[in-house]
C-alpha cells in the first residue's frame, strides 16, 4: 500500500521531528502571561512544544485548532462521525542518573533517549506521520481523523477537561499511550491523603525536624529525607550504628550525615510508574522502616511511624488495609504512596490507589477508614476516576488487535485491562492502544526513557493501518456501556 512506502520514505523527518520535539522541556510550570496578554496555563515550555507540532502539522497540509492553549487539534478528513486520536505532550521531570541529556534526542544504538520519548511524544509523532502517509497518498477517509493534543496529562488534565468543554468529543478511538496489541480496559483511580495532625511537642528526646520524599503521586518515590535532632549528642552515634547495621541487615540504601547540630537521613529506592508499585521500591517505605527503630519525642510521630509500617510499608496491593481486591478481567489492585511532607502541625502522605474494574471507590474506604479511625488520622479524598472496560470482541478492539497482528505476527499477546490512567478515560469510547509493545523494558517515568527507531517506525504502520480500518464505509462502531466512564 502506497502509504506504508510513504512511512518508509519519510523516517528522517519523523525522527528530526521527534528530536526536536524531545528537546523541548515540556513539563507543566505556573501559568505565564505574555507582554501581549497571552495567556500559557500550563508554562512556557508545555506551550513551546504546542505550538511547534501544530506548526508541523500544519507544514504538511492539515487543518489545527488551538483552544485557548490548553489544548488543540489535528484534524485530517470530513465526516459526520470523528475518529480520536488523542495524545499529550507534557512530560514527567527528567531526574537522574541519565546516560545521555534527557533533552538531547541523542541517538544510539538503534534508539533515541530522552524524555516523553515513549510517554507521549514518540506516540504522538507516529500518530501525525501515520495521517500523514494516509494523506499524502490521496485517501480520503470516511469519518474525520481528528489528532487531539493534551496538555497537562501526567497531573491535573485540567487541560483536556477544558478542550472538552469548548469542543466536541469524538465517536470513538485511541490514546496512544499505553501498550499493544490493546488495552480494553482500565482499572479505577482513587487519589487521597492520610494525614496526622501533631500536638505541640512537650517533651524531651529525639525531635523529627524534616520529613519529605517523593516526586508525584503516580510515582514510587525514589528518595526520601529525614532530619532528627537530639541534645544528647551521644544518641548521633548509635542512631549512625544503627542505619549501618540496617543496611548490612536489609541491603537497602539508607545514609546517614551531620547537617549542623543535626542528623540527616536519606533512603534511596527504585522509581516506578505509580500503576505497576511492583516494580519499583519506594524510598518513603526504606525510610520509614527504618524511623520505626527510633524512638521520637513526639508520641504523635511515633504514632504515624508505626501506623505507616504495620499498614502500608512496602506492601503494594493494599493488603495491610484489607483492600487486596483483584478480579478476573483487571487484576489486583494496586496502591502506591508518592508523597510524604512534614511542616509543623501534621505529617502528610499522598496514596495513589488503583481497583479492579469490578469494585468501586467506596468499597475501598469502607475497608480504610477503620484503621485511619483507629490511629486518629485525618483522610481526605482527593479524586476518583471511575474503570472504563470494553469486551476485548468488539468491533474497535479486534480492528485496533488485527491491525497490530499483520505487522508483528504476534496472537500471543492479548488485549488486557491496565492500572494506568490514560486519556481513556477523558472522553467516552477511547481505548489505549500503544505504543509501547509488551515485551519491550517499559521506562517511562524512569531514567535513561528511550525508544527503539524500529519500533517507532512500526507503531507508525500499525497506526496508519488502523486509522485506515476505521475509517472505512462499512466499519460499525458498537459501543459496550458495561464501564464507561463519561465524566471526570
Amino acid at each position: 500500500m502506497k502509504y506504508l512506502d510513504l512511512i518508509e520514505e519519510n523516517k528522517d523527518l519523523q525522527l528530526e521531528t521527534l528530536q526536536e520535539l524531545v528537546s523541548i522541556r515540556s513539563v507543566k510550570e505556573s501559568p505565564v502571561t505574555t507582554k501581549e496578554g497571552e495567556v500559557y496555563p500550563f508554562g512556557e515550555g508545555i506551550q513551546k512544544s504546542f505550538e511547534f507540532i501544530l506548526k508541523k502539522a500544519e507544514e504538511m497540509g492539515f487543518t489545527t485548532e488551538n483552544v485557548d492553549n490548553y489544548g488543540g487539534h489535528i484534524d485530517y478528513g470530513y465526516g459526520e462521525e470523528t475518529v480520536g486520536i488523542i495524545g499529550h505532550l507534557d512530560v514527567v521531570t527528567e531526574g537522574d542518573g541519565w546516560a545521555f541529556d534527557p533533552y538531547s534526542g541523542a541517538v544510539s544504538n538503534g534508539y533515541i533517549y530522552g524524555r516523553g520519548t515513549t510517554d507521549d511524544k514518540g506516540p504522538v509523532v507516529a500518530a501525525l506521520f501515520a495521517m500523514k502517509a494516509l494523506k499524502d497518498s490521496g485517501y480520503e477517509p470516511a469519518r474525520k481523523v481528528r489528532l487531539i493534543l493534551g496538555l497537562d496529562e501526567e497531573t491535573d488534565w485540567e487541560g483536556m477537561d477544558y478542550y472538552f468543554s469548548k469542543v466536541k468529543r469524538p465517536d470513538f478511538g485511541f490514546t496512544p499511550d499505553a501498550d499493544f496489541p490493546a488495552i480494553n480496559g482500565e482499572k479505577g483511580i482513587c487519589n487521597f491523603h492520610i494525614v496526622k495532625k501533631l500536638e505541640k511537642n512537650q517533651n524531651k528526646g529525639l525531635e523529627l525536624t524534616r520529613l519529605s520524599g517523593g516526586a508525584a503521586k503516580n510515582i514510587v518515590a525514589e528518595r526520601a529525607r529525614a532530619v532528627v535532632r537530639a541534645e544528647d549528642k551521644e544518641r548521633y552515634a548509635l542512631i549512625r550504628t544503627q542505619a549501618e547495621n540496617f543496611r548490612k541487615e536489609k541491603g537497602l540504601s539508607l545514609h546517614v550525615k551531620g547537617v549542623g547540630k543535626s542528623l540527616e537521613i536519606t533512603a534511596e529506592g527504585k522509581a516506578a510508574h505509580g500503576a505497576t508499585p511492583e516494580k519499583g521500591l519506594n524510598a518513603i517505605s526504606i525510610l520509614m522502616e527504618f524511623l520505626g527503630g527510633l524512638n521520637f519525642s513526639n508520641d504523635d510521630v511515633n504514632s504515624f511511624v508505626e501506623f505507616y509500617n504495620k499498614y502500608l510499608g512496602y506492601m503494594v496491593n493494599g493488603e495491610g488495609f484489607g483492600v487486596d481486591f483483584s478480579d478476573d478481567k483487571s487484576g489486583k489492585l494496586t496502591l502506591n504512596v508518592g508523597i510524604i511532607e512534614l511542616d509543623k502541625e501534621a505529617i502528610t502522605i499522598e496514596i495513589n490507589l488503583r481497583y479492579p474494574i469490578s469494585y468501586d471507590g467506596e468499597q475501598v474506604y469502607e475497608k480504610i477508614t477503620p484503621v485511619i479511625d483507629q490511629y486518629d488520622l485525618g483522610l481526605v479524598k482527593v479524586s476518583e476516576d471511575k474503570p472504563i472496560y470494553m469486551d476485548p470482541e468488539s468491533p474497535m478492539v479486534k480492528t485496533m488487535v488485527d491491525s497490530y497482528v499483520k505487522f508483528t505476527g504476534d496472537t500471543v499477546n492479548k488485549p488486557k485491562v491496565i492500572g494506568g490512567a490514560t486519556y481513556a478515560k477523558a472522553s467516552p469510547n477511547i481505548l489505549g492502544f500503544g505504543a509501547q509493545f509488551r515485551d519491550d523494558e517499559d521506562l517511562m517515568h524512569q531514567c535513561n526513557e528511550r525508544l527503539s527507531l524500529e519500533r517507532f517506525y512500526l507503531a507508525t504502520k500499525i497506526y496508519a493501518q488502523t486509522i485506515y480500518d476505521l475509517t472505512q464505509p462499512d466499519f460499525k462502531f458498537k459501543p459496550d456501556d458495561t464501564l464507561a466512564d463519561t465524566e471526570r
